[in-house]
């Protein structure tokens, strides 16, 4: 089984920064990717930003430029700079872990970030 603890989450101002941090712990032995989805009320769960193992990084359109994924090889932890905030941004932000075998994906429980002056 496989755990993913995020933390970081918080209330800050428009333009302000925060940073989230995802921890893996578990039976992890093959990961393909992780990377981070937000939910804001009312709307659906749409994907922020994904680190391939070993390969690129990808972000979504309306957080380029703005946010940065990355990671912590040897803790097994994957973080979310996440800069120039918007009251727009406010979202419950879930990590996930992607492996090749079933269930192929495990998710964090999620963490509120509020952008509001």
């Amino acid at each position: 089984q496989v755990q993913l603890e995020e933390s970081g989450g918080g209330l800050v101002r428009p333009g302000g920064s925060l940073r989230l941090s995802c921890a893996a712990s578990g039976s992890i032995f093959s990961v393909l990717a992780m990377g981070w989805y937000r939910q804001a009320p009312g709307k659906e769960r749409d994907p922020v930003a994904t680190l391939i193992f070993g390969g690129s990084t990808t972000y979504s359109d309306f957080v380029k430029g703005r946010f940065s994924i990355s990671r912590d090889n040897a803790q097994n932890t994957v973080y979310l700079q996440m800069n120039s905030l918007k009251p727009e941004d406010t979202a419950v932000y879930y990590c996930y872990l992607q492996v090749p075998t079933r269930p192929y994906r495990y998710w964090g429980q999620g963490t509120q970030v509020t952008v509001s002056s």
